[in-house]
């Protein structure tokens, strides 16, 4: 078995170390270029620039706190020059990305974030047209505010306090901007063809799209970064004093309508430090670079522990940045323990395999001290694990038209025929391998193209057969024709065998990006309140696929299996709907190692749009100086159309975890899930609410009961839920965890003209277990007045309009003047006619 699996390993994969806070000082950070960025020198100068800037920046924003210490810029393998060689770091777990743009939002910088408010983001992406192209820096602002900007979502989990689709909202009977703080003034205009003019409004008394907010180029309020730090005098986040919790912004939504300051000191990685830290007494000094390049990788694939780094230095007498897999199955005399030190101080990343239940404790200890991944494996060949496990052994560099991917993988025991359909997308189709590995003799095999020809065991051109191994190979040669492929293996055996296939395949093309699959977990909070989380990333090109099937199956070691139906639907665990990124809760983990496999499925049709754009820093269209608008040049529009690439699949396997449940301690049983997405509308006296099922135990299930309440006030349903105005639900049934619920209700009171109302609803299970209170949502009712149709001019005030009329009453004097005297000297001309 282990011998098969060889034939499919390809490259080793490595994590870097992640930041660290050292004192007041931020290490480890690590900056990535993309390989398919061009060498240019000025890239790192500038990327040096923007963090020392950012540094200052940031020092001054939380009270001298903390400052960027160290950083480490990774430069790609292509480029030439003398670098530092990398240790451990590596792009795909890098902190900041510079690569091209996203095709959905062009050189804008962002944050990847798929997790929860106060969590770590993935990564920020900068453009290296946004580090090279000083026109865009006065609608952004310098890039050391920007990086500071990306950095809070990076770092602390915090969300903009703009809204690109609601960018103005009603309250109290008036439109408000979407932000945090109302002291920052400005004005409202609409740009058309280069030229401005006063916002017209729409029948629910708001602004239409097209109106802007433009700032005032001089203010007086130091907040808030995350609405706008391009303006000079933003120095500050938003605290708790000046925080507007009633706008309807993703740090609101998010937070539970937390200040952003509020979730930094509170509820962030660095909470606990933040709380405890001394201010600095003077100005920290300029942070540190180092400019790093990886080496061509060593791959070791260790079945003991002994001579293993004496074969790593035979290439260049160093260990540093090489990748080592390491298996074994426990019944060897292997001293993990003994060589652990040794492990960690050589530089490599070691990737561990738990083959089967005995296998040490200690591997995924090694693996998390170097930086390298543990997976659990079991020793059957039905469960096809070892091979996925191997397969799953994939670098990225950024390039992922090189990385080797998994379509398939499945397997059965086998009476006569094992039947099947394999899709093969446009987006892949060079380097495609079907490998059967069988357990006792060799199948008869049929493997059919999408066009009709055959491919058998008698084409020894392109099928081989390992009997040693025991397995069969389809090379596909060229590029694999996109379409279904039909395979059929014969078990010519009287009695049953395992087999199990796996079918690999690489990008068509170099200039088209494969459809990419990537899976993670996060642990269970410490105290124990929230259960694990399975993500599901399912994307091409950064863009998102949207309408995948995403199924992942976690077993353990002790025989406990649960499979999960990954969604994208923005509730329970799934941070935003349409991003691509599937999520489920897993409350039902058991003791014991888990495995972790996620297979996607798509059958047709348009796979990507737009994205729903969650972090990053606001493009301000102009601003007002001395009364007049100067416009930033208008923001490049993104045009991303939906693509079809034919029905698809893709097969991937996560790290393994170990769940852990103390002696004698029952396992916890979840309350429904947090309602995240409740939204509110008031139509005439009838309001409308829509929300997602949470389940019985989180997102699994289906709940008992509902319980919704309304306030006038924010803070009622916020702090004192019981408090606020009972609903009836009497009538009102919960679905199945992940549909869709409406639900509609006459209010008790008669709802005035311009009034806001707030919402909140809160679930509760068969045992009585009641979940969190959800997001508040808010509605307003407005009945239009009838509005003059014209659009004025900016600066058509009073003042304007007096001037005008004074010019007009001049221009009338003047021309009643002309005329009289002119009909004065007709008269005394004719007089002077008739008396001559």
């Amino acid at each position: 078995m282990v011998f098969a699996v060889v034939l499919l390993l390809l490259n080793a994969l490595g994590q870097n170390t992640g930041i660290k806070l050292d004192g007041n000082g931020y290490t480890d950070i690590v900056v990535a270029i993309n390989p398919a960025v061009p060498q240019n020198e000025e890239i790192i100068n500038q990327i040096k620039e923007m963090v020392t800037s950012g540094s200052e920046y940031l020092f001054q924003a939380l009270d001298n706190l903390v400052f960027f210490k160290e950083v480490k810029i990774l430069v790609p393998l292509n480029w030439s020059g003398t670098y530092e060689r990398a240790r451990r770091e590596t792009y795909d777990k890098a902190n900041v990305i510079i690569d091209y743009p996203n095709p959905a939002y062009g050189d804008e910088p962002y944050t990847k974030q798929m997790k929860g408010c106060g969590e770590e983001s993935e990564h920020v992406h900068f453009t290296p047209n946004f580090l090279l192209n000083d026109d865009l820096l006065n609608a952004y602002g310098p890039r050391g505010r920007v990086f500071v900007h990306e950095w809070a979502h990076l770092r602390w989990g915090v969300y903009d306090e703009y809204n690109e689709k609601e960018p103005f909202y009603m309250f109290d009977k008036q439109v408000q901007e979407t932000r945090c703080i109302g002291e920052i003034t400005g004005q409202r205009y609409e740009v058309i063809n280069g030229k401005y003019f006063r916002c017209r409004y729409d029948e629910t008394g708001l602004p239409t799209k097209e109106c802007q907010f433009f700032p005032d180029r001089e203010q007086q309020t130091s907040a808030s970064i995350m609405y706008m730090q391009s303006l000079d005098s933003v120095t500050a986040f938003c605290s708790v004093m000046e925080h507007i919790a009633e706008a309807p912004n993703m740090q609101n939504k998010k937070c539970d309508n937390k200040a952003t300051r509020t979730v930094i000191f509170q509820d962030s990685v660095d909470s606990d430090a933040l709380q405890t830290l001394t201010p600095l007494q003077s100005s920290p000094p300029p942070p540190t670079f180092r400019v790093i390049q990886r080496r061509h990788r060593v791959v070791c694939l260790i079945l003991d522990v002994s001579g293993s780094m004496q074969v790593l230095q035979e290439d260049d007498q160093s260990t540093v940045g090489d990748n080592v897999i390491f298996l074994t199955d426990g019944e060897a005399t292997d001293d993990i323990q003994s060589c652990l030190q040794s492990a960690v101080d050589s530089g490599a990343i070691i990737n561990t395999i738990a083959l089967g239940p005995s296998a040490s404790k200690m591997l995924e200890t090694m693996a998390v001290l170097t930086d390298g991944k543990f997976f659990f494996a079991d020793q059957s060949l039905l469960s096809n694990q070892l091979v996925d496990t191997f397969s799953s052994f994939t670098v990225s560099d950024g390039d992922p038209t090189k990385q080797t991917i998994q379509l398939e993988s499945t397997g059965r025991i086998i009476n006569d025929w094992f039947n099947g359909t394999v899709p093969i997308d446009r987006t892949v189709g060079n380097s495609t391998t079907f490998t059967i590995i069988y357990e006792r003799s060799a199948p008869t095999v049929y493997i059919q193209t999408p066009s009709g020809s055959v491919y058998d065991q008698n084409d020894q051109t392109h099928v081989t057969h390992n009997a040693a191994a025991k397995t069969v190979t389809l090379n596909v040669p060229g590029t694999a024709e996109p379409g279904d492929w039909k395979y059929s293996f014969l078990n010519k055996e009287s009695t049953a065998q395992t087999m199990t296939l796996t079918v690999t395949s690489r990008a068509a093309r170099d200039d088209v990006p494969p459809i990419m699959v990537k899976t993670d977990m996060k642990k269970p909070t410490r105290d124990g309140s929230k259960p694990m989380v399975v993500y599901a990333e399912v994307s091409q090109n950064y863009l998102p696929v949207l309408g995948a099937k995403v199924m992942a199956t976690l077993e353990s070691d002790t025989g406990h299996t649960e499979t999960l139906h990954l969604l994208d639907n923005g509730a329970g665990a799934d941070a935003f709907k349409d991003d691509g990124i599937y999520s489920r809760y897993f409350p039902k983990a058991q003791n014991g190692r888990y495995s972790l496999k996620v297979q996607v499925i798509h059958q047709g049709g348009a796979i990507s749009g737009s994205p729903n754009r969650n972090s990053g820093a606001l493009y301000v269209p102009g601003y007002i100086v001395d009364g007049e608008v100067q416009l930033n040049p208008e923001k490049p529009p993104v045009n991303v159309q939906p693509a079809d690439v034919g029905s698809f699949t893709r097969t991937v396997t996560g790290e393994s975890f170990v769940a852990s449940v103390p002696s004698g301690v029952t396992p916890p049983n979840f309350p429904p899930n947090k309602i995240t997405d409740l939204r509110a509308e008031i139509q005439e006296d009838t309001v409308l609410l829509n929300w997602t099922a949470p389940g019985e135990d989180f997102d699994q299930g289906t709940a008992e009961s509902y319980e919704i309440r309304w306030s006038e006030h924010l803070e009622i349903l916020q702090k004192n839920f019981s408090d606020a105005n009972p609903v009836n639900t009497s009538v009102l049934q919960p679905q199945e965890a992940g549909s869709d619920e409406q639900f509609s209700f006459l209010s008790d009171v008669t709802i005035q003209n311009g009034t806001t109302l707030f919402f909140a609803v809160r679930s509760e299970d068969k045992e009585a277990m009641k979940s969190e209170v959800s997001n508040v949502a808010q509605a307003s009712k407005f009945v239009p007045t009838p509005r003059p149709p014209a659009i004025s001019k900016p600066g058509l005030n009073l003042t304007a309009i007096v001037v005008s009329i004074c010019v007009v009453i001049i221009m009338v004097c003047l021309i009643a003047f002309v005329t009289k005297w002119a009909m004065k000297r007709k008269k005394a001309r004719e007089f002077v006619l008739t008396n001559t």
